[in-house]
C-alpha cells in the first residue's frame, strides 16, 4: 500500500488510551453473532491488480450507452443540456464544501436559494431544503417531522402500497427501533382503503404522485379526510410530472418529498442522486436540512444567509430533527440549473413528450396478441403491460436486440405476475419505441 496511517504501536497506544485492549473491545455492544459475520469476500489482490480489474469494470460500462433503455421504477433517462455539466464542473462549486461559514459562501448560498425557490415553485409548497440523499432518505426523514408534528403522541404511519418499495424499504429500516405501526403496503389498498385506516392515532399517510406504476390516483379529497384525523399529509412525488399535473400543494399536501435526478442528474449507475424535501410554512422549522433567505448587505446590495439549520451539524444533538450530515448540494445545483434552462414552459415541454411517448407506447403493445396495458387510471410516463410470459424470459430477448427491457413487478408485488413497468421518456425516439414493439411482437 502506498500509505499506512498508523503503526500497531500508536493503534496500541490509542487503544490504551480509551481503555481496551484491542480493536475487536471497541465493538461489544454489538450483539457477537452479528459482530464479524463472514462477507464471504475473495481473496486480496495487490493495487496494481484491483487497478486492472477496475479497469475492466470502467469498460464494460463504456458498452451501457449503446442501449435503449425502457425502464425507470425511480431513475429516468432524461435529456441533459451540456451547460448543467459545464456549470456544475466549474471550480467554484465542484470543490465547495458544507458552508460552515455561510454567509463568507455567498455563491453557494445563492445557488441554494435558487434552487429552493424553484422547487417550492415546482411542489407548490411555502419551503424546501437543500438537501437529502435520495428520495428513499427524504420520506423516511418526513416520518421524523410527522411524528415531532403531532407532538410524538401517535406512532401510526399509514404507506400506500403504491409507492416505491425501496422507498418503504429504506423507511422501515431508518425506524426499525421506533415503536411505530406500520401499515397499508402489506398489500394492495387503494386509496379508499388507506382513508378507511385513518384514526386518531395517525401521524402521517403518505401516497406516491404519479405512484410507482406511473399512474395518477385521484387524490382530491384526500387531504380533508388526512387533516379531519390531525394527520399530516406526505406526498412523494415525480417533478417531472409536475410540469403537467396539479401541484401537491395545491392538492392539500403538508409535506412533498422525492427523487431530484430527472431535474438534469445523470443515471449513473445508481447515484449520486438528490432527495428533495418541501413543506407548508408551519413545519419549516421542523425539517432537517438547511433553508437559505435573501436579504441586503450593508451597502443595499443583495445577499443571502442562512436563515435555518435546524439540524444536528449545529450540535443541536437531542433537539436535532436528523442526524443528515451532509448536503447533496452539488447535485441540487445541477436541478437547479437545469430548471432555470428550461423554464417554465421548457418543463412542460418535457413533460408533453413523456406523457404522449408513453401512450404511443402503450396503445402500441396493447394491440399485441398475449400483451395488455393496464389503462384503468391516467399515467404519466410509465406503465404496466401484463405479458403472456414470465418479464425475465422478454428483457433477456431484449437485451439480445439492444433494448433494456421493462421492470419486473412480481419482484415487489407478487399479485402482479408475468407484469412489466415500461418507461418512455423524451429520449425515446418513435423508431426506438417501434422496434420495441417488434421485438414483443415476436414473443411466443
Amino acid at each position: 500500500m502506498s500509505y499506512i496511517p498508523h503503526t500497531e504501536a500508536e493503534r496500541q497506544q490509542m487503544l490504551s488510551a480509551i481503555g481496551v485492549t484491542t480493536i475487536e473491545d471497541l465493538f461489544d455492544a454489538v450483539p457477537a453473532s452479528h459482530r464479524f459475520p463472514d462477507l464471504n469476500l475473495p481473496e486480496p489482490l495487490s493495487e496494481m491488480e484491483i487497478a486492472a480489474e477496475m479497469q475492466a469494470l470502467a469498460e464494460a460500462n463504456e458498452h451501457a450507452g449503446d442501449f435503449v433503455l425502457f425502464r425507470g421504477a425511480g431513475a429516468y433517462h432524461h435529456f441533459i443540456p451540456s451547460v448543467v455539466n459545464h456549470m456544475l464542473m466549474r471550480g467554484e462549486f465542484y470543490t465547495a464544501y458544507t458552508p460552515y461559514q455561510p454567509e463568507v459562501s455567498q455563491g453557494t448560498l445563492q445557488a441554494v436559494f435558487e434552487y429552493q425557490s424553484m422547487m417550492c415553485a415546482l411542489t407548490g409548497m411555502d419551503a424546501a431544503n437543500a438537501s437529502h440523499y435520495d428520495g428513499a432518505t427524504s420520506l423516511a426523514e418526513a416520518v421524523t417531522v410527522a411524528l415531532d408534528a403531532t407532538r410524538g403522541k401517535r406512532n401510526k404511519i399509514i404507506l400506500s402500497h403504491a409507492i416505491n418499495p425501496q422507498y418503504r424499504a429504506v423507511l422501515r429500516t431508518y425506524h426499525q427501533g421506533r415503536d411505530l405501526k406500520i401499515v397499508g403496503d402489506n398489500g394492495h389498498a387503494d386509496i379508499p382503503d388507506l382513508i378507511d385506516m385513518l384514526d386518531d392515532n395517525t401521524a402521517m399517510l403518505a401516497v406516491s404522485y404519479p405512484n410507482f406504476f406511473g399512474q395518477i390516483d385521484d387524490l382530491k379529497q384526500l387531504a380533508d379526510k388526512v387533516h379531519e384525523v390531525g394527520a399530516l399529509l406526505v406526498m412523494v412525488v415525480n417533478p417531472m410530472a409536475l410540469s403537467l399535473f396539479k401541484s401537491p400543494g395545491a392538492l392539500g399536501a403538508d409535506i412533498v418529498v422525492g427523487e431530484g435526478q430527472p431535474l438534469g442528474v445523470p443515471l449513473s449507475f445508481g447515484g449520486p442522486y438528490l432527495g428533495f424535501f418541501a413543506v407548508k410554512e408551519k413545519y419549516v422549522r421542523k425539517i432537517p436540512g438547511r433553508i437559505i433567505g435573501e436579504t441586503t448587505d450593508s451597502t443595499g446590495k443583495r445577499a443571502f444567509v442562512m436563515t435555518l439549520r435546524p439540524r444536528e451539524q449545529d450540535i443541536r444533538r437531542e433537539k436535532a430533527s436528523s442526524n443528515i450530515c451532509t448536503n447533496q448540494g452539488l447535485m441540487a445545483l445541477a436541478a437547479a440549473i437545469y430548471l432555470s434552462l428550461m423554464g417554465k414552459n421548457g418543463l412542460r415541454q418535457v413533460g408533453e413528450l413523456n406523457y404522449h411517448k408513453a401512450h404511443y407506447a402503450a396503445r402500441e403493445i396493447d394491440e399485441l396478441n398475449g400483451f395488455s396495458v393496464d389503462f384503468s387510471k391516467p399515467f404519466f410516463n410509465e406503465f404496466m403491460v401484463k405479458c403472456p410470459m414470465p418479464v425475465q424470459q422478454i428483457n433477456d430477448r431484449l437485451i439480445n436486440e439492444g433494448i433494456i427491457g421493462g421492470y419486473d413487478l412480481e419482484k415487489d408485488y407478487k399479485h402482479l405476475k408475468n407484469t412489466m413497468l415500461l418507461c418512455v421518456t423524451e429520449m425515446n425516439i418513435r423508431d426506438e419505441i417501434d422496434a420495441l414493439v417488434d421485438v414483443l411482437r415476436e414473443v411466443k
